[in-house]
């Protein structure tokens, strides 16, 4: 038996790797401006001249990775906090991480109008740090004593104030429409240099998630039992939430506010590898990818030259889901 778990856990994600493969291909060679795929081979391969190949290396290349990485990231998330808080409706918004970068933006713009893309980016990834870690402290009945319902109840509340507040800021400022990417989320300005500041950032955070995925397995189980196996509750959700904020801070100051990812990737990966950690987060990245990745092709090609906000394209799948686990009763799929 478990032969067989590992063995279909290999196949599904030995399948879901192809997949992806085949839709970063597919991304790079669609888009405004159709590139046959032996211009893409040709352009990655052998020679970068012409202005397909700037293309494909300047602005398809950065995008699609982007995609990948932000999907796997918010994926990741979303499982560590459903672990923890075993709150089955649990996603990156709920500790305010999203509110917390878009309120900070707010802020800065209407103090200056005219920052460049990287310092907008420090200025979400510092502004959702804060958040998150606000979340969390709040949330502490006493030091290093975190209760999983407070944690999400302070989470909304302070998410719901925080992009309030943004959104009074854009009023008074004039600044609804350069807010408007953050707000609905997107990947048109991922470049090399938000790419690299994404990898580097995340890279900490899906390594932490993986040294404490059988510490996460276990609290999902039960403060009671947790405690009777010897795991240090209070640090491995503190150590989590740090996670959390690396991945999905780093996620939305390249891409904005992109909804459900973290919510329905891991109910669709525990259906399919079962509710161990080890297993979660691994298909999480790939699963993860592979939503961001088509979902970014279908925002670029539903309404041809224009792009649709990919945020609503997630909400759009994510919400049914939503529903629909409400009205199992929260127990997931």
């Amino acid at each position: 038996m478990h032969f067989n778990i590992r063995k279909s856990f290999l196949y599904i994600n030995l399948i879901l790797i192809l997949i992806l493969f085949f839709g970063i291909i597919l991304s790079i060679s669609l888009g405004a401006k159709n590139i046959r795929f032996t211009e893409v081979v040709n352009s990655i391969f052998i020679s970068r001249g012409g202005i397909n190949s700037q293309i494909i290396w300047d602005i398809r290349i950065p995008r699609v990775l982007s995609a990948a990485l932000v999907g796997a990231y918010l994926s990741v998330s979303g499982a560590i906090l459903q672990g923890i808080t075993r709150n089955p409706l649990a996603e990156p918004s709920i500790i305010g991480i999203t509110q917390g970068a878009i309120f900070t933006i707010a802020v800065f713009l209407a103090m200056e109008k005219n920052l460049a893309s990287l310092e907008l980016m420090l200025i979400s990834f510092l502004g959702s740090s804060f958040s998150g870690m606000l979340v969390y402290f709040i949330s502490s009945r006493r030091i290093k004593k975190v209760d999983p319902i407070r944690l999400a109840l302070a989470g909304v509340a302070i998410g719901t104030l925080l992009i309030s507040l943004a959104t009074a800021i854009a009023m008074i400022f004039n600044l609804s429409q350069q807010l408007s990417f953050w707000i609905s989320g997107g990947l048109s300005t991922a470049r090399w240099t938000s790419l690299k500041l994404l990898f580097y950032l995340g890279i900490v955070g899906i390594v932490i998630s993986i040294l404490i995925s059988h510490k996460i397995t276990i609290i999902s189980l039960g403060d009671e039992v947790a405690t009777s196996l010897g795991v240090r509750i209070n640090l491995v959700r503190l150590i989590a939430i740090v996670a959390v904020i690396l991945l999905s801070g780093s996620s939305v100051s390249v891409a904005g506010n992109i909804a459900f990812v973290g919510l329905i990737v891991p109910h669709i990966v525990k259906f399919l590898v079962g509710t161990d950690y080890k297993r979660i987060i691994p298909t999480s990245i790939l699963m993860g990818a592979n939503l961001l990745v088509y979902s970014d092709i279908v925002a670029r090609m539903i309404n041809k030259p224009y792009e649709t906000p990919i945020g609503s394209l997630t909400a759009l799948i994510g919400a049914p889901i939503f529903i629909y686990l409400i009205r199992r009763g929260h127990r997931g799929i």
